[in-house]
């Protein structure tokens, strides 16, 4: 069993809540626009931390994260890629990559719009867990734990930080 917590969209923004909310997981998943190797740094201090690059973020980010990273948690298969839309309306960079092999679980960001949401047509899970940065149109910001058991995703929340 794991505890995940999940971010999107820093843009370099730190927050001592992301430590509060996040000490009780295993790992941290960042679905891109990080903004900083800094703040990268900060919540690999945390808890260990898999990411992708976001569309805002520059060269050192872009060797330390891939684009799209696909993996197993448990028994769960994860694909996680910045800028990748949601059901019904996936982006054209993944929208294959997702009909030809549909993962248990995909997380994106980029919108800054929090959504947990069924593909009810795929049987996956989307998650954008909304923007935890101050950079951008959004009125509240947000974060996203989960846990991981076997196959089964659980205790999903979504954690706005006011």
């Amino acid at each position: 069993m794991k505890k995940i917590g999940i971010i999107s969209d820093t843009h370099s923004y730190w927050d001592e809540r992301f430590k509060t909310h996040f000490e009780t997981c295993d790992e941290i998943w960042h679905a891109g626009d990080i903004g900083s190797t800094e703040l990268a740094e900060r919540l690999s201090a945390v808890k260990p931390l898999r990411a992708v690059c976001g569309n805002c973020d520059g060269g050192d980010l872009r060797l330390m994260y891939p684009e799209v990273l696909r993996f197993k948690c448990e028994d769960v298969d994860v694909l996680m890629k910045h800028i990748g839309g949601y059901p019904g309306n996936y982006d054209a960079s993944i929208r294959n990559r997702i009909f030809a092999s549909p993962p248990d679980l995909f997380i994106s960001g980029h919108s800054h719009i929090l959504k947990v949401m069924k593909d009810k047509n795929l049987g996956l899970l989307h998650i954008n867990p909304g923007a935890a940065g101050l950079q951008g149109w959004q009125t509240e910001r947000s974060i996203v734990r989960l846990t991981i058991d076997g196959s089964e995703i659980t205790e999903c929340e979504a954690i706005i930080l006011k």
